[in-house]
């Protein structure tokens, strides 16, 4: 007997008595293992038999795939601004390049970031979708997709970019048709020619002539690499963009190509230390248009059949306000940029129902591609109170019902006010005019964090927000584009607004890819009429007598909202007319403090400057909900000149006048009184007057 192995004889089975059951076949095998080979079994036949009937469906309804190599070029993008006139023409129809007149180190470059396993799996890859299911749910958001490069092409000839779940069955399926009907060499001529690489660039050849000034046939290495690297993101690692982020993505590229085996180290290293030029005429970012151009471009993709030849793509850019809008940018900056320590602002112009009409993304295209209007998510500050007010006002109170402005005691957080004192007993109107924190964090506590979150999402703020007290002060992310198009919805009656820029998507023959219907009668009413006109007089008083004098409008009835996150890190304006919306946001990318710039200076003097510019030959209108007491929208429809003491008067809300407004004009609040702007002398009070005033503060001390 073995010392490693004990006597069988002793554990040897019995043998089977006569008679006995047999055991079943994958009887004691785990359930899993059972439950494959049975829907293997009972499945399969049925699956393969559909599996079939698809491919030979789509065999004699789709046409030949390589037939559109021969009449199908990259379009050209041609890009119009609201009133007909050319903004950009990008893209061309350069030739197709057939695969075997590609270097080979672009084909490489290409399947080591985009499909490795190209050449070993049948038009769908389990295991690459598996791994990217696994990173997703690893890093907790959509960082990696799973489609093959033949399910990429199959979407780009024959499906849209919506994502649901019957269009991705449909790229599955069609993939495997692609396989079975072209091969993987045809695949990959074709998806080489169309894929789209970002600047209104499809096809590798258009996209080399524009980046390189030279043929696909004749890109180096580390060219190839940038090429390959633009198909991830192509607006992110473009090199008119950001060059020095595209040569830094080519030698990602590369590293891939080495991991992949598809490039020795040392062909790898000396790629590397290449020096990568690209054309002369690549740069841009001197006609103000670029940052909207890129937007729109951006978007066109979504929204286009490469199919088509030449693509028209209507806009809804004010060609003559976008080249205002930036160089007012660019001169704010470059006058008090220095001093306030500011080095880059943003700003947003609308119509009211959406259509923007201005979009500049930074101080300089040249020096810098990433849009902060769009992308750039940063505190809002005192931007974010109207939220607060609005869910106020939706709970019962008036812009005449009083809140304290006092520390908070006990809740281990107490705002403080800019320059460190408190008012007391103040009405909302007053409280959000002078941006009172602790009035604001006194009524969103009051009301709940939830509802103010939740009239944010309504009007239609999408970034995450933190339903906590703080969320009154604007320490939730947004970005100027949300917060700007949320505002809004103040200035288009309470129907709901969504910023967008493309119009209408056409070819050269007339046939129209997409269009934006109207859609007026369609917008749901997310605000009521009577909380409208509250919060418009409320916001007007904001630039009557509050934080945001310098922003007001001669002739033109405003509202608006200042904000300043905390340490002076970003500073906002954001208001409007019956018009126009307009937001800006000036301050650093890197988060450095500004030297006190806040929302009433800088920003609210651009937005006065586009504003300005913006409404000339444009009537005065009333606010939503409001009636024009203003003389100097009475003297506009007169034709005589405003009275600038008069014209200073904040519009009145369509409600019935309480008794608290009578109070609060017969006692004329010493905050007014105290008021440099204020007009009016204080009225003489008797001291039965004060007493009933001072019990009126204390109860309400005790009620809060």
């Amino acid at each position: 007997m073995s010392l490693f192995h004990p006597s069988r004889a002793r554990h040897a089975p019995a043998p089977a008595a006569a008679g006995a059951p047999k055991r079943k076949l994958l009887q004691g095998w785990p359930w899993e293992i059972r439950l494959f080979a049975f829907a293997t079994v009972y499945l399969g036949l049925p699956l393969f038999i559909i599996g079939c009937g698809a491919l030979a469906y789509f065999s004699v309804r789709m046409p030949n795939p390589m037939a559109l190599r021969l009449k199908e070029h990259a379009p050209v993008v041609r890009m119009l601004a609201r009133d007909g006139t050319l903004l950009s023409e990008r893209g061309g129809a350069d030739a197709y390049v057939p695969i075997d007149l590609l270097p080979r180190h672009l084909i490489h470059a290409v399947l080591a970031t985009e499909d490795r396993r190209f050449f070993k799996h049948w038009g769908v890859d389990p295991s690459g979708i598996l791994r990217a299911a696994l990173a997703n749910v690893r890093k907790g958001r959509l960082a990696e997709g799973g489609s093959t490069l033949t399910q990429q092409l199959a979407k780009n000839l024959y499906l849209g970019s919506e994502r649901t779940l019957g269009r991705k069955l449909g790229e599955l399926v069609l993939a495997l048709w692609l396989e079975a009907r072209l091969g993987k060499r045809n695949i990959l001529e074709l998806y080489l020619n169309r894929v789209y690489f970002g600047g209104g660039a499809y096809g590798v050849e258009t996209a080399s002539q524009r980046f390189f000034g030279k043929s696909a046939r004749e890109v180096t290495l580390v060219e190839a690499a940038a090429l390959a690297g633009l198909l991830k993101a192509p607006s992110r690692y473009s090199p008119a963009f950001n060059p020095q982020v595209a040569r830094q993505r080519a030698h990602t590229v590369l590293a891939k190509m080495v991991d992949a085996g598809l490039l020795s180290a040392e062909e790898g290293d000396k790629a590397g230390r290449a020096t990568l030029r690209f054309a002369d005429n690549l740069q841009r970012g001197q006609s103000g248009l670029d940052y909207a151009i890129e937007a729109v471009l951006e978007r066109v993709p979504a929204l286009v059949d490469t199919g088509a030849g030449e693509v028209v793509v209507e806009t809804t850019i004010d060609a003559p306000l976008q080249r205002r809008a930036q160089a007012l940018v660019q001169e704010a900056m470059a006058s008090g940029a220095a001093s306030a320590k500011a080095s880059q602002a943003a700003l947003v112009l609308m119509d009211v129902d959406g259509a923007l009409r201005a979009l500049v993304g930074g101080r300089s295209y040249a020096e810098s591609q990433f849009n902060r209007a769009l992308k750039a998510k940063r505190q809002p500050g005192s931007a974010f109170k109207p939220f607060v007010y609005l869910a106020a006002l939706e709970s019962g109170l008036t812009p005449d019902s009083m809140v304290l402005d006092l520390p908070i005691l006990g809740s281990g957080w107490s705002p403080r006010n800019e320059g460190g004192g408190y008012r007391g007993t103040v009405t909302l109107r007053d409280a959000l005019a002078q941006s009172m924190n602790a009035a604001a964090a006194r009524l969103n506590m009051k009301i709940g964090p939830r509802k103010t979150a939740a009239a944010a999402r309504r009007l239609g703020i999408g970034s995450t927000l933190r339903a906590d007290a703080s969320l009154a002060l604007g320490t939730s992310e947004v970005t100027l584009v949300e917060l700007t198009g949320a505002y809004g919805v103040f200035a288009n009656g309470g129907r709901a607004v969504e910023p967008f820029m493309i119009q209408r998507v056409r070819t050269a023959s007339g046939k129209v890819l997409f269009q934006r219907g109207e859609q007026r009668a369609q917008t749901p009413v997310v605000v009521a009429p009577a909380q409208v006109g509250a919060m418009n007089d409320m916001l007007n008083a904001v630039l009557v007598s509050g934080t945001a004098k310098r922003a007001a409008l001669s002739r033109h009835p405003a509202a608006g909202k200042t904000g300043t996150s905390q340490d002076f890190r970003d500073a906002w304006f954001v208001g409007y007319t019956a018009h126009l919306v307009a937001g800006v946001w000036v301050g650093n990318d890197d988060g450095r403090p500004m030297n006190r710039v806040m929302g009433g200076s800088l920003p609210a003097k651009i937005w006065h400057e586009i504003m300005t510019t913006a409404h000339e030959g444009r009537t005065p209108t009333a606010l939503p909900g409001t009636v024009p007491t203003s003389a100097a929208v009475l003297a506009a429809h007169a034709g005589q000149p405003a009275d600038p003491v008069a014209s200073a008067q904040p519009l009145m809300p369509r409600e019935r006048i309480r008794s608290e407004f009578v109070g609060r004009v017969a006692g004329a609040d010493s905050e007014a009184a105290a008021s440099p702007s204020a007009t009016a002398r204080p009225v003489s009070r008797s001291w039965t007057d004060r007493a009933n005033d001072l019990l009126r503060r204390g109860l309400a001390w005790i009620r809060e």
